[in-house]
């Protein structure tokens, strides 16, 4: 019987063809995966007394935002949280006056 590359039923044949793509370590599929490891974040970040907050800005300040980051180093997250902070410590210490 003649190998066909075709024909990947009798398995012995094709035992030295790599698989591709990446290894299957995890009996979950990859979407279980993701679902899983999105909610394990979301109750780290909860017990850090971390909430997810979503923004629509317009292209123009993201890509502002992003480029003052990169500058100081932190991730545009934390930029706009040390903004966020600067803001409010500010009005309450006007309004303490």
């Amino acid at each position: 019987m003649a190998k066909q590359d075709a024909d990947c039923i009798t398995l012995d044949l094709f035992a030295s063809v790599p698989k591709v793509g990446r290894p299957r370590t995890n009996p979950l599929s990859r979407e279980q995966q993701v679902r899983i490891n999105k909610r394990n974040q979301l109750r780290r970040d909860r017990s850090f007394g971390l909430k997810r907050v979503e923004l629509k800005l317009h292209t123009d300040l993201v890509q502002s935002l992003e480029e003052e980051a990169a500058q100081r180093g932190i991730t545009r997250g934390q930029l706009i949280e040390n903004i966020l902070n600067r803001y409010f410590s500010g009005n309450t210490e006007a309004e303490e006056k």
